[in-house]
């Protein structure tokens, strides 16, 4: 089979498409035909040796799959063949075919296009057990989003609005901030040349934002800190901006603030039951048309090197995603 592969940590453009040998499933996984994969910031960082674990090469990045079920292990009873589930794994998506765990599968409504089903699990997954697990975001809060034009923004700016909050959208660039309002925001920040903290007080008549969402990091994430209302909640996404930042404490004692960690995929492997019924709930929800994932660009596997790269010029807006069999 066909496969993008790592074989030496370094720079995405050395990644190759080559032929690699099938995988079978063992005992408690099945093995899934890959028809869309979703590409995400860590798969940059994974194939650099940057991310928090590190595979030893040769292997493939990609860690959101949507597919049929080609071949069940032993032990499995939860699925058969032809089943058109999505998946999440730690790396090896980017392939025509890749074994999950039993545990990490989850059924997609009928219908439903594999490249958007590709693009649900990491975002929308991780924003709403951000907003309601994490955060407990409630109707009329201010929600501030950081980095609001890419996959997981895009989420969070959605399910905020379906939850009720007021949406600030904080991005880089009139397209990006255009593209922020058609996906729910109530308010912009371009912060590129706007003063973040000050257009926070501004926006919100000085009472700042109730949670912020904080999936860029750097020196953003202290300006968003001091923009924070009275018992506001600081998500902690991850660090797109490369630098993981250092805040002066004091500013949670002032406010009453929290700053609260949000890691999706641990979720997921503690808390099986409640996470699986909150992918089902949001799938449908997708399928309803409630939320919408907006697929930046699609590109042929022979083209995963072109795809990665995109992700890597910060252009994204939405999701992009990598088919199979074109």
């Amino acid at each position: 089979m066909k496969a993008l592969v790592c074989n030496a940590l370094g720079p995405i453009d050395q990644l190759v498409v080559q032929d690699v040998p099938t995988p079978e499933p063992g005992v408690g996984e099945v093995a899934i035909d890959v028809k869309a994969c979703g590409i995400n910031f860590p798969d940059l960082l994974i194939v650099q040796g940057k991310y928090q674990f590190k595979p030893t090469p040769p292997f493939s990045p990609g860690a959101e799959i949507a597919g049929v079920i080609h071949s069940i292990g032993p032990g499995v009873a939860s699925w058969m063949k032809g089943d058109s589930v999505v998946a999440m794994l730690p790396y090896g998506g980017l392939a025509e075919r890749a074994v999950v765990s039993d545990a990490a599968v989850f059924r997609v409504p009928d219908g439903l296009d594999p490249a958007v089903a590709a693009s649900v699990l990491t975002t929308y997954g991780t924003s709403w057990h951000a907003l309601v697990d994490r955060a407990a975001l409630r109707a009329g809060e201010w929600l501030l989003v950081l980095g609001a034009a890419g996959g997981v923004g895009v989420a969070a700016m959605q399910i905020g609005k379906l939850l009720g909050a007021k949406v600030i959208a904080a991005a880089r660039g009139a397209d990006k901030l255009a593209f922020c309002r058609e996906n729910g925001a109530d308010a912009v920040i371009d912060y590129a040349s706007e003063d973040l903290k000050a257009r926070v007080k501004d926006i919100t008549g000085g009472h700042g934002a109730d949670v912020t969402y904080d999936a860029v990091g750097g020196a953003f994430t202290e300006a968003a800190l001091r923009a924070s209302a009275w018992n506001g909640r600081l998500l902690v996404i991850g660090f797109a901006a490369g630098d993981i930042p250092k805040v002066p404490t004091n500013l949670c004692l002032l406010k009453g603030a929290s700053i609260v960690g949000v890691f999706w995929g641990s979720f997921v492997m503690r808390e099986p039951v409640l996470a699986r019924a909150q992918i089902t709930d949001v799938l449908e929800r997708v399928r309803r048309g409630e939320l919408t994932p907006r697929i930046h660009g699609r590109f042929p596997l022979a083209r995963g090197v072109e795809a990665m790269r995109e992700l890597e010029s910060r252009r994204v807006m939405g999701k992009v995603v990598v088919t199979m069999g074109d």
